[in-house]
């Protein structure tokens, strides 16, 4: 180590801001967190200050009696929420994907005025997501929303989007769609300009098809682009916080919660208990830790395979 420190000071120098930041704002919390889930704690029995008298903490260490009593479905709450979780990310990712592939192939072509179709297309992605939320929460509104007024000049009643439990799930899907489609085409698009032309010209050669040129060329030239989206998406909408807390509410929200918004629920409603909160943090990052991991060693399967 020493002798890595006489050569590369300079690196090690630049590196510690950040490690010290990461340290600060990521490992101390994350650590913090690990120890509350081994306890009791709530804001029964934390540490407060009242006036001049400061109270001191008497939670206790527990051990894995938090981790046993959402693991064995003693709670009632984790395994509804962790189905809808992955159907809610699953549908969204599978979404994004497809139609930001079909996007991509589409603005890949020469056509009048790609440069400002493009522009559009990544209007959502630039939208900060709690105005956009808002914005599409007044447009899901069941008296004054724009979706009603469409179904009333169709002649069809007015749909309780925001109330109903199957249609919030339907409306938190399509906000969620429509936000996280232009980073799918944008990465994409790029993909798609980084295959060789040449590869197209020789599959058109040998006579084939749109289709086999689509499926033996462009999707495994798109295969790095696409292992990392793909699994960059499913982080980000398996944590996607904004959408579901904004759009349905803490009160309206409660059979259509995701896990992580079930842990801020926890934490910070009515009744603060910091433990379970922290045990479904620490669960939410087990399983995304383990889905990276094997996502990863499939894919590197995939290649060594072929």
């Amino acid at each position: 180590m020493k002798r890595s420190y006489d050569r590369h000071w300079y690196a090690w120098a630049m590196v510690l801001p950040v490690v010290l930041v990461i340290g600060v704002l990521v490992a101390y919390p994350l650590g913090r967190g690990v120890y509350l889930s081994f306890t009791d704690a709530n804001e029964l029995n934390v540490a407060k200050q009242l006036g001049a008298t400061e109270i001191p903490a008497t939670y206790r260490f527990v051990g894995l009696d938090n981790y046993w009593r959402v693991l064995s479905g003693a709670d009632g709450e984790f395994y509804p929420k962790l189905l809808w979780t992955v159907a809610w990310t699953a549908s969204c990712v599978f979404f994004h994907y497809t139609i930001g592939l079909g996007l991509a192939l589409l603005l890949n072509r020469k056509v009048r005025g790609r440069s400002l179709y493009r522009v559009l297309l990544i209007l959502p992605w630039a939208v900060p997501a709690f105005v956009a939320t808002y914005i599409w929460r007044m447009m899901y509104n069941s008296e004054s929303g724009i979706f009603n007024a469409i179904l009333g000049q169709l002649g069809l009643g007015p749909v309780d989007w925001l109330g109903d439990t199957f249609m919030q799930k339907v409306a938190v899907i399509g906000v969620n769609v429509w936000l996280g489609v232009p980073f799918m085409m944008v990465a994409i698009l790029g993909g798609l300009q980084s295959i060789s032309g040449e590869q197209y010209e020789a599959a058109e050669m040998d006579g084939a098809s749109p289709w086999q040129r689509f499926r033996h060329v462009t999707l495994p030239g798109l295969r790095p682009v696409s292992a990392t989206v793909i699994m960059l998406g499913t982080i980000w909408t398996f944590n996607m916080f904004p959408i579901i807390y904004l759009m349905l509410g803490e009160a309206n929200a409660l059979h259509s919660e995701i896990l992580v918004t079930y842990a801020y629920r926890l934490a910070f409603g009515s009744v603060r208990d910091y433990a379970a909160a922290a045990t479904y943090g620490i669960l939410i990052l087990s399983m995304l830790a383990v889905f990276a991991v094997f996502y990863r060693r499939l894919l590197n399967r995939q290649e060594a395979a072929r």
